[in-house]
């Protein structure tokens, strides 16, 4: 059989399985809980409409991609577990920047830091053994980490370090992509960054022999520290 006949016949057998279905009335989405969702949003998986329902789905998505989720309660909680880490996985150096909140937190670890506020070299991230970053959002929908040059300390931080962790507040959770974009604009709206991407589990590839591979492209490994909300568990 010819590759082109190859190809024809998989469409074939593909055309067989029927089209998803508009979702039904009385579901709604965490935008709009009471009607039917409109546009695009009609045919994208359906999203709970509480934060817990959310966040068991952003575990899920993140269990499924193979991303690392740890949850804390407070700042205290989040050095402990933070600092934790750093020991369990004998980190020597870490690549960082001046987040909005998180700088006390990697401060406490007392690791050597190259930090891309200020002048840094490419090799002086790459010998990095984690980049620390914040983020713009958690997305429940996908289980991706939206981050940007203003959120995540320009572009390097997020890829060149073999191992990427995210420090969230809960109120970064967001039901979807859609939930995602309206968040940027409300935030970058009159200055939009130069970089901006969702982080869908560690990097991989499945190119050769379709066995998948971590690390092909990025980090290897992708650790998320989530925020509870009070009384959520």
């Amino acid at each position: 059989m010819s590759d082109q006949a190859t190809i024809l016949t998989r469409i074939r057998e593909a055309l067989k399985t029927p089209a998803p279905e508009r979702h039904l009335h009385g579901h709604g989405t965490a935008h709009s809980p009471q009607k039917e969702p409109s546009g695009f949003q009609a045919w994208l998986p359906l999203v709970g409409c509480s934060w817990e329902e959310q966040f068991s789905l952003f575990r899920k998505n993140s269990e499924m991609l193979k991303t690392e989720l740890v949850t804390y309660t407070d700042q205290a909680d989040l050095q402990t577990k933070l600092q934790e880490q750093a020991i369990r996985d004998n980190w020597k150096k870490i690549g960082t920047h001046r987040g909005q909140w998180s700088g006390p937190v990697i401060e406490d670890l007392h690791l050597p830091q190259v930090v891309t506020d200020s002048s840094y070299s490419t090799r002086g991230i790459e010998t990095c053994d984690v980049g620390i970053t914040e983020c713009d959002a958690l997305v429940a929908q996908t289980g991706s980490v939206l981050v940007t040059t203003a959120s995540a300390g320009g572009r390097v931080l997020s890829v060149l370090p073999p191992h990427h962790v995210v420090l969230a507040r809960p109120d970064q959770l967001v039901p979807d992509l859609d939930a995602a974009f309206k968040k940027l604009s409300q935030l970058y709206a009159k200055n939009w960054p130069s970089f901006i991407s969702f982080i869908t589990g560690p990097s991989r590839t499945g190119d050769i022999e379709r066995i998948l591979v971590l690390g092909a492209h990025g980090p290897k490994r992708l650790t998320v520290y989530c925020g509870l909300k009070p009384g959520s568990g």
